[in-house]
């Protein structure tokens, strides 16, 4: 598979990053350019990961964590709520029945546009019965909202 790495020069232009990589851009560009009517093009982009954005993820399961007693580790917190989001594989148990293993959040497994999008789906599943159950199972239903009220609040 090509790789293009592109960036925007001083007149406001797309180029490519070095020597290499502005060949690789205009051979991109070229086809892009003469592509002929009714064909199609396939071609896939990553958003570098925001630094930033990792951080807060990772400050708002710190207080999520210091909130609750159902998890004392925060590794076990994060695979916990990254599997309730959606986020694992399923793999053969030595039982045979499916096994679910969260998937890695590093840098090179995701990119910004998946991070957020994780990000979304973890935030949803805090405001469903199952995470505010488990999270605080000794307060009643209106408790619990409560709960993830004021800690997404936090991270307005």
């Amino acid at each position: 598979m090509s790789k293009v790495v592109i960036i925007k020069n001083d007149q406001g232009r797309l180029e490519g990053i070095d020597l290499q990589g502005q060949r690789a851009y205009q051979k991109w560009r070229r086809l892009v350019t003469d592509l002929p009517v009714g064909q199609t093009l396939s071609f896939s982009y990553r958003m570098p990961r925001s630094p930033a954005h990792h951080r807060l993820f990772f400050a708002k399961l710190n207080s999520l964590l210091a909130r609750t007693e159902a998890f004392t580790e925060l590794d076990k917190l994060r695979y916990w709520i990254v599997m309730g989001a959606g986020y694992f594989d399923l793999v053969p148990g030595f039982d045979g029945k499916p096994n679910a293993i969260p998937r890695s959040l590093d840098f090179e497994s995701m990119d910004e546009v998946e991070f957020g999008e994780l990000h979304r789906q973890v935030d949803s599943f805090l405001w469903g019965p199952r995470a505010q159950q488990t999270l605080w199972p000794h307060l009643d239903e209106e408790g619990r909202y409560r709960c993830v009220e004021s800690f997404l609040r936090e991270f307005e």
